[in-house]
């Protein structure tokens, strides 16, 4: 067996080293966010919470899920996320597979095409217009069509589509599929991993999304969650909760509990990023793999 370097063994420490530190960076502040969530108004107050609560205290949380915009936002947000990551994976597939078709006509114009939005954007005021003219502003739809292809994912689906074998489609065709049939019974199962990682891209940017919720949408009845995340964080009073507490029109009922402000809102946040915590790892083995589209073949 052979012994490894010194080198190597001083990369394998520094390396080591370096993911604690990461590792440390990225699960203080969200453990310190549990925390604060779940302790007393002096304790809080008091500045002295680090990683371990005190004074455990859940009623932050008790009055929050007494805001019924808390449970629309949730289904909302959910709706969203899938609505827009299934809409996003079916049209970026169906753009993305004729490129790959030998003599398809139109192909050099329509990459071209997507080339250019890369490098150029419409602009807010533009898209604002298109959207008002399209009657999409305080729909649903508005927070999941407009997002619906990228040229950037275009091109990658392209790239992982063109790798797989091509006598598969030879024999899928010869047996008298079309292209539609080829693309859904042979290209999107052999793209497994191509979709999952998208799909948790996809599904992770529309649950943070809020800047389009605060453009487009109107009624509190249709704001994702991130809006009414946004709504207690910067309208809550930075001293103490007295009486009834007002978001927006978000309101939360506090009244005879030693709570502080700051365990409202962090309340409110791990509330919010927890349901992304619990899907990531069923992505996780698609995700390594996913990461390496496009590093091959251009």
């Amino acid at each position: 067996m052979r012994r490894e370097s010194l080198g190597s063994r001083v990369f394998d420490v520094f390396n080591i080293i370096i993911m604690l530190l990461i590792l440390i960076a990225v699960l203080y502040p969200m453990l310190n966010i549990i925390s604060i969530s779940m302790s007393d108004s002096r304790s809080v107050s008091g500045g002295s919470i680090t990683i371990w609560p005190q004074g455990f205290n859940l009623q932050a949380y008790v009055d929050i899920f007494k805001d019924r915009f808390i449970y629309t936002g949730y289904m909302n947000s959910i709706f969203y996320a899938l609505a827009s990551t299934f809409v996003m994976l079916l049209f970026t597939s169906l753009f993305a597979y004729p490129l790959t078709i030998e003599g398809f006509i139109g192909k050099k114009f329509l990459t071209i095409v997507l080339m250019i939005t890369m490098f150029f954007s419409g602009g807010l005021i533009p898209t604002y217009l298109l959207i008002r003219s399209l009657g999409m502003l305080n729909t649903f739809w508005v927070m999941i069509l407009p997002a619906a292809v990228g040229a950037y994912n275009v091109f990658l689906f392209r790239t992982f589509f063109s790798n797989i074998p091509s006598e598969l489609k030879d024999a899928a065709l010869i047996d008298g599929a079309n292209e539609v049939v080829v693309l859904f019974k042979v290209i999107l199962p052999l793209s497994k991993p191509l979709l999952a990682t998208f799909a948790l891209f996809g599904i992770v940017g529309s649950w943070n999304a809020w800047f389009e919720a605060l453009i487009y949408l109107q009624s509190q009845d249709k704001y994702p969650l991130q809006m009414i995340l946004r709504n207690y964080l910067f309208t809550f009073d930075n001293t103490a909760i007295q009486g009834r507490v007002g978001a927006g029109s978000v309101a939360v009922n506090a009244q005879g509990t030693q709570l502080d402000p700051q365990s409202i809102r962090m309340a409110v946040i791990v509330i919010t990023m927890f349901p992304i915590m619990v899907i990531y790892p069923f992505f996780q083995k698609y995700f390594t793999k996913g990461m390496f589209v496009g590093s091959i073949k251009g």
